[in-house]
């Protein structure tokens, strides 16, 4: 569980096309992952609850807002107004590797039979493992190694990112985080309203098993259909690719500004970059 002054301090302001917008890193479909909020969170500002009711995604959380509320009230306020300053600890240094070496999580041995596919080439696992996906309610990719390394390597130097999910009323902002092969991705508003409670509603798995000798990683995901939906995970998975994949230094530059010079950070400079980049076909996804 995130610290409490640690989380409010971690709330986040994205005014685009309408105001109140909001995103943050949380725990998600399992617990939280302790001791996460960097220094790049804290460069925004917050405003004030009358926004908060301004913002069109508000329905969606309006009952557990609702909820926090009436039960408690100055926490409620409180999650609202309150500044912190937070002493972070360097990138990578975080209790997340220790917390990820005691996460239960599915391997590939429980998806794919790896002793049946071993005389298998990468292609022809590549194919079976879309096939698979195929038929179920959720995200799949077969990433080329070489890809995934440039992917994993900047992953571990810039652990976090800002995300723009285009909507109808313009863009829903959700942050991502490493943390080791797996990638989580919460709405910001979400842990404006629950706290250290906030769960994720996105998390990529990258399985490399099979990277050394076969070229590939395999990727699936497990979201909340409640909040994001096969297609928006997908726009997700996508702009993963395009923001750390990409071989233009000025669109993985944004990424690194975000985790290391946040005050110069621009969301505006995201939501340009995803409407003006044709994302490469280097991750076969679903």
């Amino acid at each position: 569980m995130w610290d409490g002054e640690k989380m409010a301090a971690a709330l986040v302001q994205m005014s685009c096309l309408y105001r109140g917008m909001l995103a943050v890193r949380a725990t998600g479909i399992r617990p939280l992952i302790p001791g996460l909020v960097q220094s790049q969170i804290r460069a925004f500002s917050m405003k004030k609850e009358p926004e908060l009711e301004e913002n069109p995604y508000y329905g969606k959380y309006e009952e557990k807002i609702r909820k926090l509320r009436s039960s408690k009230p100055q926490e409620y306020k409180a999650r609202l107004e309150k500044r912190s300053e937070v002493k972070t600890e360097p990138l990578g240094q975080s209790r997340q590797a220790e917390f990820v070496k005691y996460m239960e999580k599915e391997t590939l041995g429980s998806i794919l039979n790896l002793d049946m596919v071993q005389e298998k080439s990468g292609s022809e696992i590549a194919e079976l493992w879309m096939q698979y996906f195929s038929k179920k309610d959720t995200i799949s990719a077969v990433i080329p190694a070489s890809t995934f390394d440039i992917i994993f390597g900047r992953a571990k130097s810039c652990p976090m990112f800002l995300y723009a999910l285009p909507q109808k009323e313009g863009y829903e902002f959700f942050v991502g985080q490493w943390a080791g092969h797996e990638l989580h991705f919460t709405s910001l508003i979400n842990v404006q309203t629950m706290g250290e409670n906030a769960p994720s509603q996105l998390i990529l798995y990258h399985y490399t098993d099979l990277q050394k000798d076969k070229g590939i990683v395999l990727m699936t995901a497990e979201m909340d259909s409640k909040f994001v939906t096969v297609h928006q995970a997908q726009c997700l998975a996508n702009q993963v690719q395009l923001f750390y994949g990409s071989q233009r230094l000025e669109t993985f530059r944004l990424v690194e500004t975000f985790n290391h010079q946040p005050a110069e950070f621009k969301h505006m400079s995201v939501i340009a970059e995803l409407e003006q980049s044709d994302i490469g076909p280097a991750v076969t996804t679903k």
